[in-house]
């Protein structure tokens, strides 16, 4: 008898050994996220449902954990499968049940596509959404790309190194930033916005926290909005975009750019980070937006210690377990110096990684300020996972 290892931390691996032994390829793919081993957080559990659950787990052989009003569930997937079926789900268990058919359907099948404002971003290669800063004191390149023929030749060549998005912004939200009045940003992006999308440069997409920003821009031509605010700056933003059809990054912070250092305090980064997000989504939803329409942005960098920040890298699988397309912004932010002792401009290499890192913990779309490194190292790693 022969005993060969094969990686837990994805289903390629069980996949490729199966459809090497005559498997279908669709087949093998189900089964091997069948017993890919899953670990689920529940809040809100009752008494009764507690008990009801440590009962499953005797009869199931899953793992279960539990505390006051919680539980942690451990198990291959396909033992979790009957918790999200009302038909036979175990008795006690149909609180549990409602969480986990949504959780179980988008881990079974992720998001393949990103709709936006006249088309389809696909998501399975990694998607690049290229840093255009118009603003005078953005961290990195604070008024690198202030003037119109600047802006629109480094757009030239983010589109050459193969960013997908260009990202328009026009407010600074490095720590301690105060808000730029709406005016000034409007003539900030605008035209720059018209132009990208005049000489075929677009899709694009509009960085503001602004309702009035948001509707002259998507009014120019943009196809999506990008809030780092996730909605909670200005409430009638997530309308605009909905009456507009246009995608929507909904980003977590906490405060606002000059209040978040004070705000980084969490007891579990990753599930609070997750819980607000999901918050965010739900009322996009609520105003009208499309599902299909939300991405979700961990929002590195924002309201978040070095320390947390890695650990939300880490277990992004969090926010991934949301069920909608992830992107994350990670391009030259100070958690980056911490580990590196590099300064802010060469930060890029560092970058590269942690993106590399977020595709393989389920990240599909990636801000960044250096394209060409960073598709570079995300080539590599999706090539592990899109072997062909």
């Amino acid at each position: 008898m022969k005993l060969t290892a094969l990686p837990a931390h994805t289903p390629e691996a069980v996949r490729a050994a199966l459809v090497a032994r005559g498997w279908d390829a669709q087949r093998a793919w189900f089964a091997a996220t069948g017993v890919q081993f899953l670990i689920v957080l529940l809040e809100d559990v009752s008494e009764p449902e507690r008990e009801a659950l440590v009962h499953w787990s005797a009869r199931s052989g899953a793992d279960v954990l539990t505390g006051d009003g919680w539980a942690l569930v451990g198990a291959a997937a396909s033992r979790l499968a009957p918790l999200a079926r009302p038909d036979r789900v175990p008795e006690g268990l149909a609180g549990v049940s409602g969480a986990m058919a949504p959780f179980l359907s988008t881990y079974a099948e992720p998001p393949r596509t990103w709709s936006i404002a006249g088309g389809e971003i696909a998501l399975d290669q990694p998607v690049l959404i290229g840093v255009l800063n118009v603003t005078p004191d953005s961290f990195s390149d604070g008024g690198r790309f202030a003037g119109l023929d600047a802006a629109l030749a480094q757009a030239e060549r983010l589109k050459a190194d193969g960013c997908r998005l260009l990202d328009v912004g026009g407010e600074s939200t490095r720590p301690g930033a105060a808000a730029v009045p709406d005016a000034v940003e409007r003539e900030r992006v605008v035209p720059v916005v018209e132009q990208l999308v005049r000489r075929g440069l677009g899709p694009v997409s509009v960085d503001t926290r602004k309702s009035g920003v948001a509707r002259a821009a998507i009014a120019a031509g943009a196809a999506v909005v990008n809030d780092v605010s996730a909605g909670a700056f200005d409430a009638d933003l997530v309308r605009v975009a909905a009456r507009a059809g246009v995608g929507v990054i909904l980003m977590h912070m906490r405060g606002t750019p000059d209040t978040m250092d004070g705000m980084a305090t969490y007891h579990h980064v990753a599930v609070e980070v997750a819980a607000e997000l999901r918050a965010a989504a739900d009322r996009a939803e609520g105003a009208g937006v499309d599902t299909a329409r939300i991405v979700l942005d961990p929002g590195f960098g924002f309201a978040k210690t070095a320390a947390q920040n890695f650990r939300l890298l880490d277990e992004l699988a969090a926010v991934v377990g949301l069920g909608y397309p992830v992107a994350v912004g990670p391009s030259r932010k100070r958690f980056l110096g911490h580990a590196t002792g590099q300064p802010v401009d060469d930060r890029d290499r560092a970058t590269a990684v942690t993106c590399a890192l977020a595709w393989e913990r389920g990240a599909r779309l990636f801000r960044v300020h250096d394209v060409a490194l960073a598709r570079e190292a995300l080539t590599v790693a999706s090539a592990t996972t899109n072997p062909t």
